[in-house]
């Protein structure tokens, strides 16, 4: 837990230290070229003792850039270990929040809350139709009406209607001729 601060400050030393050793491996490279450059002019003038004693420096400068060159990779690979487990640990930290925060809402939301909460949305909801039902019912002249009353008037009415269809000649329709024309029968002969 307490060590991101410390992990991020070891990672701004090894960055330091790293961009430190860059520069002093550029340094080595520029007095490399320049013994190279001198060995060449001692050799055009024919000091082949000088010329040698260029390239030894040289020689040495290289072996010095190769050994600054290792320390750098080792430095950059412990470097990217290092941000690699911080933010490992930084993602298990988030785990364990996310675990510690589900754990205190289901501590919060436990079962009996639920189905009271169930309960009390369903009475609530039939309370409501009970209100929109009533609000439904008709009021005034509407309501002073018996719906038996009704009933009863509607059976009479059907009982009319049944005893004019009875009433009515049995016999089929029948078209009589039109004198003024020729008769044609009704249906096919």
């Amino acid at each position: 837990g307490g060590g991101g601060s410390g992990t991020t400050m070891t990672i701004e030393k090894l960055s330091e230290t790293l961009e430190m050793l860059e520069k002093r491996e550029a340094h080595l490279q520029k007095k490399m070229a320049d013994e190279m450059n001198k060995a060449r002019e001692y050799t055009k003038q024919k000091n082949k003792r000088a010329a040698l004693q260029c390239l030894k420096r040289r020689k040495m400068y290289e072996a010095q850039a190769d050994t600054l060159a290792n320390q750098q990779l080792r430095l950059y690979d412990q470097k990217l270990m290092l941000e690699g487990a911080k933010a490992t640990a930084e993602t298990v930290n988030a785990m364990k929040s996310t675990a510690t925060a589900l754990k205190q809402m289901q501590r919060e939301t436990n079962l009996d809350d639920v189905d009271k909460t169930m309960d009390e949305i369903n009475e609530q909801t039939e309370n409501m139709r009970q209100i929109q039902d009533a609000l439904g019912q008709p009021t005034g002249i509407a309501a002073e009406i018996d719906e038996d009353e009704l009933d009863a008037e509607l059976e009479e009415l059907e009982a009319e209607e049944l005893d004019a269809e009875l009433m009515e000649p049995a016999m089929p329709d029948l078209a009589l001729p039109d004198l003024g024309a020729p008769a044609v029968p009704s249906q096919p002969v």
